[in-house]
């Protein structure tokens, strides 16, 4: 179905002043070039200036045939005859031949001149390109100037190249041969080349090829079958059938395509792939004749998008547009093969040229214009955020919509340079009476602005050459918007008012995905700038044309999320994306939405969908009291279950929470009692400063049921979030309040939180340091982190940090030394404490025995032993790293016992058991069995008979109190004796020793070893 809209794409026409009846035209380079029918001679006229002043003619070797132009290069190639026979040629700097006073060469391709080019000056050349075979058609590329050649049953590419002579600072255009393409089973009507793609189209058929350049030694050739196809089928009756194959498909067409290469220079190896391929039959042309049911309008249309360059990069996107005298076809090249429009025309088209903003065909008698989808396709390869609920775009494959038909007479061609569309029509001369009818017919549209003095032409000859130019995309978006306005007027949810906004979309977004090279090509005002501007001016006008077109988009999403806001189930999402790219504030959106007074209809699907979205995206934007009520009473009305969700929400701030608590109440009446709900009532009465309904709210559920309440609605503690980074991540009202009264609750909820993925652990502690109690809370935090965490590098992170405040709190406590520091201490007791920590986490260890004789409990206050103990208690685990806590310990002194403890647990877990041993028999004698004991176990063990036995003797010996150390002695004599052998144990006796002493222990390493 093709839509039909009244607008209007041309603004006005000019009538190009030429003397003879023109046979061909093309353009480029803002440029028209007008041969004359039967002549030998080329006219040049600029499409960019007023009046369409004639730049320069030139005569051509031989009668015209076919004429293209190449904006790379900015050259002509011709198919030319003279005395029967065909030649190829191409003219370059021919801006040069200025009423053809310059000088002319002319050469042979391959062969630069050495005349006055060569001397400095400055002379259009002609280049001859032999060919074996007669030239029927030509296609220059776009992307790279490269020209192809299409012959009998052949097609010729030759490259493009630029010869620099430094020496005499002349850059001249030449073309190697590069490769055939032999096509034995087609005989080409049409060509077209562009970045790579090959297009071939005869009467009934197109094929499209990828001819890739290669670094491989050999090339992917295909062999053709020397026989003639004509004699194999010659028994059989050829039935023609239509055949679309697309992609890789298209290789099953059974037309061989060979490459021959034939570059002389050029070491690239060339690689074929089949693209497309189509064939139509007679059914496809019905209404017409034998003679006009053939294929016409080939083209090859690449597409850049915004962040490319057109000398560089590669197109992004690439199109492929054919078309029948009833219906054209519109193709995707480029990440999978894709019919994108099928245009049906309302009457037969003679010719049809595509651009990045429209279609443009012309039937005998009329211009028209039909939109295309090509902007879809590089929106959706140029931001991968498209279709998401971010960004969208209407899709490809939006039905097309034809603008309003403009009448002519005898139309014969067309062409498009930019917004300048060239029209060359042949009629008998008209009759007062058909003057004045056409004239009526033409008053329909707006008023056309002829820039001859002359008018149009009274010579009485039956020819004209337009140039009709386009209005700009801005100016047909506002007629478009203006169009759209009677459909929203009469049905809001009109298909059509949603198409023809699609429709101003895709116009705009062409605009925008243009790049700037592309743009001086096409926006006039900067090509005839290039003479009476400098570059910052042009580069400000493309800078503010950029800016109102961006600002067009974002007016046309606020209306395309109007649309979707009010629509059908199936496609609501799109109002989220739509109005995000509007850039609308949340209080335009929902007065926007607002139904009228005697409207029956209530919110859209898609504004509530909306909506949801924006609350759940916690953004800074806090709404006013007055549209915050606003909100909870539209989601009372629409979609009560989502209400707990809308209080939650940081734009809800400033809610009144007496209203609120009466529609929750009613919510818990209609749909019953639910832990969030619970919550949310608690924190309305808590706003009202209510603590004791507060109070009764926040007992009416066990502990764990609130912690699976909050994990439900995370909302309700905390605020922003979900990038990773704290800068915006605060508490509720809420969480400041269960600091004070439920500490238990908020570090069991924000444990939850973490471990389900709803809070990162920095965004945790900066909700801790925020709540003012990074000395208490934060701690217990941290130690049920450990408790509950699996992760590995969270635990370690976990210990250093637990870590190092036990140590701060070590050193704080010391009141006596540091009494500026006592402000630092936990305010109360922690939620844990060692001997439950020690119970219930594994990463806390049991206090070694020798522990509590170093540090008695009773030695110092409840802060400093609890922060010892659990401190000793990581020590003695198994996850704890020294290396890591060694340097932070140093602060530390070995001067009190505790200190020493922790020194000496370090020590001993470095295995340092030797000098560990001297310290503590220095320090703390009373203590060396307890650490013997525990620590000099199995391969330690023989440290008691090779360091500690000597050790105690000779300090026994030397001691003047040696109570405890011989006490200490005689426990190690019992260890010894039971694990030495009685020669072993001899050896191990001093040399002054008394006998009497060491006999009975002697005896007994005598009787185990007698038993063993």
């Amino acid at each position: 179905m093709v839509h039909v809209y009244n607008c209007h794409p041309f603004s006005s026409q000019q009538i190009v002043q030429v003397e003879q009846e023109p046979g061909l035209v093309c353009c480029g380079g803002g440029a028209l070039f007008v041969v004359a029918t039967g002549g030998c001679k080329v006219e040049a006229y600029s499409v960019v200036q007023e009046g369409c002043p004639l730049i320069c003619r030139f005569a051509t070797m031989g009668s015209v045939k076919t004429i293209q132009h190449s904006t790379i290069g900015d050259y002509l190639v011709t198919i030319e005859e003279k005395n029967s026979a065909t030649y190829l040629r191409a003219y370059t700097n021919w801006r040069y031949q200025a009423e053809e006073k310059a000088r002319v060469g002319v050469r042979l391709l391959g062969h630069l001149l050495g005349g006055a080019s060569m001397r400095g000056g400055v002379q259009m050349e002609i280049i001859e390109i032999p060919l074996s075979e007669r030239p029927v058609a030509v296609a220059c590329c776009s992307v790279t100037g490269d020209l192809l050649v299409a012959c009998e049953n052949t097609l010729v590419l030759f490259t493009l190249r630029r010869q620099n002579h430094q020496s005499l600072n002349v850059s001249m255009l030449d073309f190697e041969r590069s490769v055939i393409l032999h096509l034995p089973m087609i005989k080409t009507k049409q060509l077209a080349l562009c970045g790579g793609y090959v297009a071939v189209q005869t009467e009934l058929e197109v094929l499209v090829l990828k001819l890739d350049v290669s670094s491989e030694t050999q090339a992917l050739e295909e062999s053709t079958d020397s026989t003639d196809p004509q004699e194999d089928q010659a028994d059989f009756l050829v039935v023609s059938i239509h055949q679309e194959l697309l992609g890789d498909r298209a290789k099953d067409c059974d037309i061989p395509v060979s490459i021959e290469k034939t570059g002389l220079e050029d070491r690239r190896q060339y690689t074929l792939s089949y693209v497309l391929f189509r064939h139509f039959n007679q059914d496809y042309f019905q209404g017409c004749s034998e003679d006009e049911s053939h294929l016409h309008s080939l083209q090859l249309y690449p597409l850049f998008t915004s962040n490319q360059t057109a000398s560089l990069d590669e197109p992004a996107c690439m199109f492929c547009f054919f078309s029948l005298p009833t219906a054209g076809y519109l193709y995707s090249l480029k990440g999978g093969v894709e019919l994108l429009s099928a245009y049906q025309y309302p009457e037969k088209v003679l010719q049809a040229v595509l651009t990045d903003h429209l279609l443009h065909v012309i039937t005998k008698n009329a211009l028209q214009c039909f939109t295309v989808r090509l902007a879809a396709v590089a929106a959706r390869i140029e931001d991968p955020y498209i279709d998401t609920t971010m960004k969208a775009c209407p899709p490809s494959n939006l039905e097309v919509c034809a603008l309003r038909m403009q009448l002519f007479i005898g139309l014969r061609s067309v062409c498009v340079y930019g917004r300048h569309v060239i029209l060359l029509s042949t009629a008998d001369a008209e009759t007062p009476e058909e003057t004045e009818r056409t004239a009526q017919r033409r008053g329909l549209s707006r008023k056309w602005a002829l820039s001859s003095s002359k008018g149009v032409s009274t010579s009485g000859h039956g020819w004209n050459l337009y140039v009709v130019d386009a209005v700009s995309p801005l100016t047909l978006y506002q007629e478009m918007v203006e169009y759209s306005q009677r459909y929203a007027e009469t049905n809001p949810q009109a298909q059509s008012l949603r198409h023809l906004l699609s429709e101003a979309h895709l116009l705009l977004r062409a605009s925008l995905l243009q790049t700037s090279e592309q743009q001086q090509d096409s926006e006039d005002y900067l090509v005839v700038s290039l003479q009476r501007d400098g570059p910052a001016e042009r580069q400000t006008a493309a800078q503010a044309d950029t800016g109102e077109l961006e600002e067009a988009l974002r007016q046309n999403c606020a209306h395309l999320g109007d649309c979707f806001s009010r629509g059908s189930q199936q496609d609501c999402h799109l109002a989220l994306p739509y109005y995000r790219m509007s850039a609308l504030p949340v209080t335009e959106v929902i007065a926007r939405n607002r139904p009228l007074p005697s409207s029956p209809h209530s919110y859209g699907s898609g504004f509530l969908f909306y909506l949801k979205h924006y609350l759940l995206e916690e953004t800074e934007e806090t709404l006013s009291q007055e549209v915050a009520d606003e909100v909870i009473d539209i989601f009372s009305q629409s979609e009560p279950s989502e209400l707990v969700s809308v209080c939650a929400s940081l734009p809800m701030t400033n809610i009144s929470p007496a209203q609120t608590l009466r529609i929750l109440q009613n919510l818990e009446d209609t749909a019953g009692v639910s832990v969030p709900l619970t919550i949310t009532m608690a924190t309305m009465m808590l706003l009202q400063d209510d603590l004791s309904q507060y109070t009764q709210l926040m007992e009416r559920h066990a502990e764990m049921l609130m912690v699976y309440g909050f994990i439900e609605e995370p909302r309700m503690l905390v605020h922003g979030g979900g990038g990773g980074q704290h800068a915006h991540i605060r508490p509720t009202a809420l969480t400041y309040q269960l600091a004070k009264s439920h500490p238990g609750l908020l570090v069991a909820s924000m444990v939850a939180l973490h471990e389900n993925n709803k809070v990162q652990l920095e965004q945790a502690d900066h909700i801790f340091e925020e709540l003012g109690c990074e000395n208490c809370l934060q701690v217990d935090f941290w130690e049920a982190m450990l408790m509950a965490s699996s992760q590995e590098a969270v635990i370690q992170e976990l210990l250093f940090r637990l870590a190092s405040v036990y140590i701060e709190r070590l050193t704080n406590t010391n009141s006596d030394t540091h009494p500026e520091l006592s402000h630092r201490l936990p305010k109360r007791r922690s939620l844990k404490s060692a001997e439950d920590l020690i119970n219930s986490c594994s990463h806390y260890g049991a206090l070694y025995p020798w522990l509590t004789v170093l540090s008695p409990v009773h030695t110092t206050s409840f802060q400093h032993q609890e922060a010892l103990h659990k401190l000793q208690s990581l020590l003695c685990g198994p996850s704890l790293s020294v290396g890591h806590v060694g340097p932070l310990l140093e602060r530390l002194s070995e001067e009190t016992m505790w200190g020493f403890s922790l020194h000496l647990l370090c020590a001993t877990r470095r295995g340092q058991y030797d000098s560990s041993i001297e310290k503590l028999l220095d320090r703390c004698p009373q203590a060396i069995i307890a650490y013997a004991n525990h620590q000099l176990q199995d391969k330690h063990m023989v440290l008691w008979w090779q360091k500690l036995l000597p050790e105690l003797c000779n300090r026994t010996r030397a001691a003047a109190d040696n109570s405890i150390l011989l006490a200490a002695l005689k426990e190690t004599l019992v260890v010894v004796a039971m694990e030495t052998s009685p020669a072993e144990f001899l050896e191990l006796i001093p040399d002054d020793g008394t006998a009497s002493y060491f006999l009975p222990h002697l005896l007994t390493c005598s009787q185990k070893h007698l038993l063993a």
